[in-house]
């Protein structure tokens, strides 16, 4: 399924739609996504509870399946002075599948912006829930902890 827009959101059903929706939202954001990763848990599962504070940087993602947290990036870094909330699609389920993307400053690999988005395994509502500046370094460094 390609990208539908009903009302005022998005939907789609493959992480290539939920990606195409993330590379929408950087360019407007001035900041184009340029590398993406799908997160997976360790138990194979790919649906998560997130939890976010984009003011400190930090993601935690939830498996459903097995319960596993897991901080995104490097959100290891800023986890104490943190408070994240919860995200909640408008059909009101908390399981997504996730895919992060990057921008990365010019004539290098090192993250500039990142970006979470949501694809809602219930209603198929495609989203960037959460975002911020980031200053982590290598990109592939900082996907492979998504």
């Amino acid at each position: 399924m390609a990208l539908t827009k009903k009302g005022e959101f998005m939907y789609g059903t493959t992480s290539g739609d939920t990606q195409a929706e993330l590379r929408s939202y950087s360019v407007a954001n001035r900041h184009e996504a340029v590398r993406f990763a799908s997160s997976k848990c360790d138990c194979g599962c790919r649906t998560f509870a997130l939890q976010t504070d984009e003011e400190a940087g930090v993601a935690i993602r939830t498996c459903t399946d097995c319960g596993q947290e897991h901080l995104m990036g490097d959100s290891a870094d800023y986890i104490e002075k943190s408070a994240p909330e919860g995200h909640e699609c408008v059909c009101e389920n908390e399981a997504f599948e996730l895919v992060s993307g990057v921008s990365v400053y010019e004539g290098t690999h090192d993250v500039r912006w990142y970006y979470i988005a949501c694809h809602c395994v219930e209603c198929n509502l495609v989203g960037v829930f959460a975002d911020w500046k980031c200053e982590a370094g290598d990109a592939a460094a900082f996907l492979a902890k998504v």
